[in-house]
């Protein structure tokens, strides 16, 4: 193989344009920099985009996955089931509310959890599962209602809200997965509730900021669901900032002693150009994914399959492994291939591997698909400044590592 020129490809840069600085510059001339009619206009713009009736945007998806479980008054004595296979935001969350996290494995060969298993973890206590659309794939949400519809008589709902699901309650962690479709249906219309985030490495950012959103057929009021979402991230407060500036209208009530994880309008204004383009930025991720694909699958290198039938991801993350290298190896690969101006990553590190899920009593050797799928993967850049010459810089870097590390 020649010489392979160096080049310095960062792993997920931010798209901005000067179109998004622009509207940040308009919105911060405005006058109201916080939560304002620019996020107002933002959510309602998210919830036409998904097929919701409404949109709550926060300043994360941790939050809004956080909030959701606490509006659902989820807590102490409750168990709340998720992949081992994740980041940390998936189960830390369950942690804050003081429900008891459940870890379970993947399938065999496989990002998404094992669903016989997942089965077999729902108790009388379980009152939420919530999986994660990994890479910016949709999970099999057809075997996980299927399974919560048998495990009904198990159900035992603590309040009037969960009452009314009379069910375990799924809320899909899609931080990586807005734009994603399955079965004809968007990403944020199968779940219960979805969460989307929005940080700068997202496919759509608002540098920090995520959203939620619910199913229109749950028989919820959409306008007191909403509220309760207002009060949690703004302090508990009855009247949000916006409100109280009209004239004589100051006097307001503190009905919770909630949080602070609200969006503000210089987030919403980036979010709203971004939004305006995200059909362009897919468009150019899936490009990038076919070309990896067209070079790479020849190679006997499995990915994850990003476009089939019945299903398109989001193309967040390019996941691949590479059967038959071990844990070194694979850290020996992406550190050849930064010494040639390519930065990579490992999605994830499963999270019983961690010191925080190693004190509450997780053991690796309790998941052992997660760590198959963990110890031979690497993450590509992939993103829409990728130009046609990374990409094939990319894939030459990738095979040049493969022969020096595994001689191939």
């Amino acid at each position: 193989m020649n010489d392979i020129k160096v080049r310095n490809i960062p792993f997920s840069p931010p798209d901005i344009t000067h179109t998004e600085i622009e509207e940040v510059i308009k919105t911060m001339k405005s006058g109201w920099i916080t939560t304002g009619p620019r996020t107002k206009e933002f959510e309602k713009r998210i919830a036409e985009y998904v097929g919701t009736d409404k949109a709550v945007c926060l300043n994360s998806a941790t939050s809004s996955m956080e909030l959701t479980l606490r509006i659902l008054g989820i807590g102490p004595g409750d168990e709340v089931i998720t992949s081992a296979y994740t980041y940390t935001a998936s189960a830390s969350i369950i942690e804050h509310v003081g429900a008891k996290i459940v870890l379970v494995d993947t399938a065999p060969n496989s990002f998404e959890m094992d669903y016989t298993k997942l089965a077999n973890a729902i108790t009388e206590k379980t009152k939420m599962i919530i999986p994660v659309d990994l890479a910016g794939k949709m999970c099999d949400y057809d075997a996980i209602y299927e399974i919560v519809e048998n495990k009904t008589h198990l159900f035992k709902p603590n309040n009037e809200l969960q009452w009314l699901f009379n069910r375990v309650i799924v809320m899909a962690d899609a931080a990586h997965a807005f734009g994603a479709k399955r079965n004809g249906l968007n990403c944020g219309q199968v779940a219960d509730f979805t969460c989307f985030s929005f940080h700068a490495v997202k496919n759509l950012t608002t540098a920090e900021g995520g959203a939620v959103v619910w199913r229109r057929d749950l028989g919820l009021d959409d306008n007191w669901l909403y509220n309760q979402y207002m009060l949690y991230s703004l302090h508990g407060q009855s009247k949000d900032a916006l409100s109280k500036t009209q004239k004589g209208s100051w006097e307001y009530d503190i009905v919770y002693p909630a949080y602070k994880c609200n969006m503000t309008d210089i987030m919403a204004s980036i979010g709203l150009i971004q939004l305006d383009r995200y059909e362009g930025l897919q468009k150019r991720r899936k490009e990038i994914i076919e070309a990896y694909d067209k070079t790479l699958l020849p190679l006997g290198i499995q990915s994850l399959q990003h476009y089939g039938e019945g299903f398109t991801s989001s193309g967040h993350l390019y996941l691949l492994r590479i059967n038959g290298i071990s844990e070194e190896e694979r850290n020996e690969i992406i550190i050849k291939m930064a010494e040639m101006g390519v930065a990579c990553n490992v999605h994830y590190k499963p999270l019983p591997l961690f010191t925080a899920y190693k004190d509450l009593g997780f053991d690796i050797n309790m998941y052992p698909n997660a760590y198959k799928q963990y110890v031979n993967e690497i993450t590509l850049p992939l993103h829409p400044l990728l130009s046609v010459d990374d990409v094939h810089h990319i894939i030459d870097s990738l095979k040049r590592a493969m022969s020096e590390v595994i001689k191939i």
